[in-house]
């Protein structure tokens, strides 16, 4: 499969089937957090970056072995309402595949487009992200394409909450000594008043992300803040344990194991090396490090990966 992922195993949607359609990177967005690393492609275009008619084929073949899954998401290594099809992905999905449970996960930004809103009505789940209210700390921290106006996009959620009937979780991200000051969380938390949205979730740091000051907030921290911001907030759960994931397999693990004994390699070189996506290589990651099995540290390319002696 070229476009598809997984299935992964998320600490919020249970067993995931992901869809990747984007390039990697093709964002909106450039944030300093993302696992994904640096933007390559700091972009508005909203066009077919890869076939429709190949991701659809690919999901006919995968979803007609009846796997067991709790969600199909839009995710990946960009931001899939790039994609120019996506609403055709959905509805054929919602179509022929009613009983699962459609998700997008997006970062929001362009959402004050109709044409984006009409693609994602049929979906049951959208997750769209909210890191800044003020101008400042969101290019700080999304540090967006130059046409972007933070003040659009919250406008963009109003109305696309007012319009859609599935439900909507928003994403905040917080970062230490950034976007966590009284004078911001107050701001957040008029925002919050206006959107209406079904859950309000709180995240911060897992894994290294595109820049190294970065750091996580303690999750004692993080429900202190979910405490004042609003009996609807809450704080993301810790990683589910993904080695129970069907999907999980040990030799493929064995292999990552085997790579980075060898030479210390990022997801990307991982990627390549092993003909696998970056977010399956970094589901792998995520237990061995857990176990003990594996350390991160950052040098010029990103952030590598080597096994521990």
């Amino acid at each position: 499969m070229n476009h598809l992922f997984g299935p992964v195993p998320s600490r919020r949607l249970g067993i995931s089937l992901g869809i990747d359609l984007t390039p990697q990177k093709a964002c909106t967005l450039n944030c300093v957090y993302c696992e994904c690393g640096k933007t390559d492609d700091l972009t508005l275009e909203r066009k077919e970056y890869i076939p429709t008619g190949e991701v659809i084929a690919e999901l006919k073949e995968y979803l007609s072995t009846d796997p067991e899954l709790d969600a199909i998401t839009f995710s990946g290594s960009g931001e899939p309402t790039l994609h120019s099809g996506i609403g055709e992905i959905i509805a054929w999905l919602k179509r022929e595949y009613p009983q699962h449970r459609v998700v997008i996960l997006t970062n929001g930004t362009l959402l004050w487009q109709p044409e984006v809103r009409a693609a994602l009505m049929p979906a049951d789940l959208v997750v769209p992200s909210l890191d800044a209210v003020s101008e400042d700390i969101f290019h700080r921290i999304n540090r967006p394409n130059k046409n972007l106006s933070n003040a659009e996009i919250i406008e963009g959620l109003v109305t696309f909450c007012a319009e859609f009937d599935g439900e909507v979780w928003l994403e905040v991200f917080l970062i230490p000594g950034v976007n966590d000051t009284q004078e911001e969380l107050t701001r957040f938390r008029d925002v919050f008043e206006r959107l209406q949205v079904d859950r309000i979730q709180l995240n911060s740091l897992d894994r290294p992300g595109a820049m190294p000051w970065v750091e996580p907030m303690p999750r004692e921290n993080l429900m202190a803040i979910a405490d004042m911001l609003g009996d609807e907030v809450e704080v993301i759960g810790k990683p589910i344990v993904r080695r129970r994931c069907a999907s999980f397999s040990e030799n493929l693990r064995g292999r990552i194991l085997a790579t980075i004994r060898v030479r210390p390699s990022t997801i990307d070189d991982l990627a390549v090396t092993l003909g696998m996506h970056v977010l399956d290589i970094g589901k792998y990651l995520d237990v061995m490090i857990g176990e003990g099995e594996v350390e991160q540290h950052r040098g010029e390319r990103g952030v590598f990966y080597q096994a521990k002696r």
